[in-house]
């Protein structure tokens, strides 16, 4: 099932100008997620907001957004002042500068959409994707939404376009804040790493491949729960701690991943020691087979 537009927006890209619609990239949806319920009765719970120097719940109408400047000192603002502030929503996603696309940083990459061409915008749609693609760049350019100001960078994946929303400057903290032990590896051990790479390195990124392990448990608790089946609880073990030689684990990580490249593939099990698939027929024995086999009783 094709995804719904969330919203529409137009490229400015030089004096032309692109429709196109925002579709979600992602599927938080498909996370799983619990609900708090009252123990005694297993009803579902209710946020209140109670105020923590009188100790009153407070209704909606009662409350104010503030700033807190100080400890304990506030500045509020009303409705009013603050959609004063906000951006206008142009919807208009307008290129800045071109940047080469290598050299953006994940670490400034926020939510992802994808875009489509809106009608009659097709082939400028595609003249954008092409172009980004063969010159190896991206677009960053501002989008205003809901009131609010994004940093965006447009960027080609396969002829077609996605608008990574990215943090601000202000909003990444600088890595060398990060304490880093200054201990150089030997030349020999960064050849075994990279031959220990290279030994087990991909030619693509194929994200199908890993599956969610804890969703999947979770999911098989919880059809267990609903059958009314109890679940066991195994206290975790506890790693145990190891100090390793850096040499000796790269040689026997070599050793691992080339024996496990140069081990055969396992023979197919015969047709008849194949457990059926659930839900598919079962396979019918030939007749004549039957018969030798009582005849053999």
């Amino acid at each position: 099932m094709a995804p719904r537009s969330i919203a529409t927006g137009t490229i400015s890209f030089g004096l032309v100008s692109i429709p196109v619609r925002l579709y979600p990239a992602t599927q938080p949806s498909a996370s799983i997620s619990f609900n708090l319920l009252h123990a005694g009765c297993g009803s579902r719970l209710k946020q209140q907001y109670v105020c923590a120097k009188e100790g009153v719940k407070v209704e909606r109408d009662e409350m104010v957004k503030g700033y807190e400047f100080a400890k304990d000192r506030y500045v509020t603002f009303t409705p009013d002042e603050l959609r004063a502030l906000d951006e206008i929503a142009t919807q208009t996603i307008d290129i800045a500068e071109f940047v080469p696309a290598a050299q953006v940083d994940p670490v400034y990459f926020d939510r992802a959409y994808y875009l489509g061409p809106d009608k009659g915008a097709g082939k400028a749609y595609r003249l954008l994707a092409l172009a980004l693609e063969r010159a190896g760049k991206a677009a960053l350019a501002r989008y205003a939404a809901r009131g609010k100001q994004y940093l965006v960078l447009i960027r080609a994946r396969d002829g077609r376009l996605v608008m990574q929303q990215l943090f601000h400057a202000d909003e990444v903290r600088p890595m060398d804040e990060v304490p880093v032990e200054d201990a150089q590896p030997k030349d020999t051990e960064i050849q075994l790493a990279l031959q220990l790479i290279e030994q087990t390195a991909s030619e693509a990124f194929r994200p199908e491949q890993y599956e969610d392990a804890v969703k999947a448990r979770v999911e098989a608790a919880i059809a267990k729960k609903v059958e009314g089946q109890e679940i066991q609880v195994a206290a975790p073990a506890e790693p145990a701690a190891q100090v390793i030689d850096l040499m000796d684990a790269l040689k026997a990580s070599i050793d691992a991943a080339r024996g496990e490249s140069r081990r055969p593939p396992r023979a197919a099990p015969p047709p008849a020691a194949t457990p059926p698939r659930p839900g598919a027929p079962r396979a019918r024995r030939d007749p004549d087979e039957r018969g030798k086999a009582s005849s053999r009783k």
